[in-house]
């Protein structure tokens, strides 16, 4: 097994099956949050190569790479905006479902099972990566951040998204999220593989990339949506770009 790879995590993932597409399901967080991610992932895409925000297709011809696709949650919106998506993902039945909705959606999607040191190991190359909810689940978070700063190409963007780990996020993404609302199965997430920003931003730096903006994500539990915010205490953006 990989070392960036955790594989009671992956074993964990792999057991949803179409659970990933099902809004009411274990996944339903994701898809609650989906909006959300998007709008800003499309903003800060837009804005680092200079598209137009207005265009119905504004990330056409960029090579994207969604590490940890699970379902192709992400993966699909991300092709409808124009992205050349490749998603990957270590468990097998988790890119047998996304092929699957895929194909049904009428989306052509690269999908494949394998982990980022196999792909970045043959040279792979992106405008864009992407690891959403990922870092809190691997098993090196030096190894894993370097390995997805190869997988930039030249003039590309690296976009993580993880929990931070303070007393807040403890309360809402376990204690909350797992065992008083059950949105997610108990064991979901352990809060010492929580990650604060000023630590991920010294593990982008060893690893040659500066962090140009960082942006969190809090939920609205009157509308029960989730929204972009100032407060990076419990889910936060990292966008970075290599630098020297």
């Amino acid at each position: 097994m990989n070392a960036t790879v955790d594989p009671a995590e992956v074993a964990r993932f792999d057991a949803l099956g179409a659970q990933w597409w099902d809004e009411k399901g274990k996944m339903a967080p994701l898809h609650a949050m989906n909006p959300a991610r998007l709008a800003f992932l499309r903003d800060a895409l837009v804005r680092h190569f200079s598209r137009d925000a207005r265009a119905l297709r504004p990330l056409k011809g960029l090579s994207i790479l969604d590490i940890g696709c699970g379902g192709g949650l992400l993966s699909e919106p991300l092709t409808r905006m124009g992205g050349q998506v490749r998603g990957i993902d270590p468990a097998p039945g988790n890119v047998d479902i996304a092929r699957a909705h895929a194909a049904a959606s009428g989306l052509a999607i690269d999908y494949e099972a394998v982990t980022a040191e196999e792909l970045a190991s043959r040279g792979a190359r992106f405008d864009v990566v992407v690891a959403l909810e990922v870092v809190e689940h691997v098993a090196d978070v030096s190894l894993f951040v370097r390995t997805a700063g190869q997988l930039v190409a030249e003039g590309g963007v690296l976009v993580l998204s993880t929990l931070n780990r303070t007393a807040k996020s403890f309360a809402l993404a376990i204690v909350g999220a797992e065992y008083v609302l059950r949105w997610l199965p108990p064991g979901t997430h352990r809060w010492e593989k929580f990650i604060t920003p000023e630590e991920l931003e010294a593990t982008l730096a060893a690893a040659g990339f500066a962090a140009r903006e960082k942006v969190g994500l809090a939920y609205e539990p009157l509308s029960g949506d989730f929204h972009l915010t100032e407060d990076l205490s419990v889910n936060y953006f990292v966008v970075a770009e290599r630098v020297g």
